[in-house]
């Protein structure tokens, strides 16, 4: 696919990059060199290729979702500058 000086512009302006205009011209060659070789990837057959992660097979180590608040309130309020019934103590900011 190539791109002309005034499609690699509207780019330019919808990216919101500043582009000077004896920098439109090479930039268009690159973009369209760069497009081509994507291009050249769609060629390639990945049907009876699986989607993978990493090119080593592992498996993630499992462990039970369960959901837990640390059964350390008091320790971490220890750290508070004030606390109130069990909860963080704060001034008030909203009037």
């Amino acid at each position: 696919m190539a791109l002309d000086k005034a499609a690699v512009a509207h780019i330019a302006a919808l990216a919101r990059i500043r582009l000077k205009d004896e920098e439109l011209e090479p930039l268009a060659a690159e973009l369209s060199h760069i497009l081509t070789w994507v291009e050249q990837l769609a060629e390639v057959d990945t049907a009876d290729v699986a989607p993978m992660t990493s090119v080593a097979a592992t498996t993630l180590p499992m462990r039970e979702d369960e959901v837990t608040d640390g059964n350390r309130r008091d320790e971490i309020l220890a750290n508070a500058p004030q606390a109130a019934r069990g909860f963080f103590a704060v001034p008030k900011v909203v009037e």
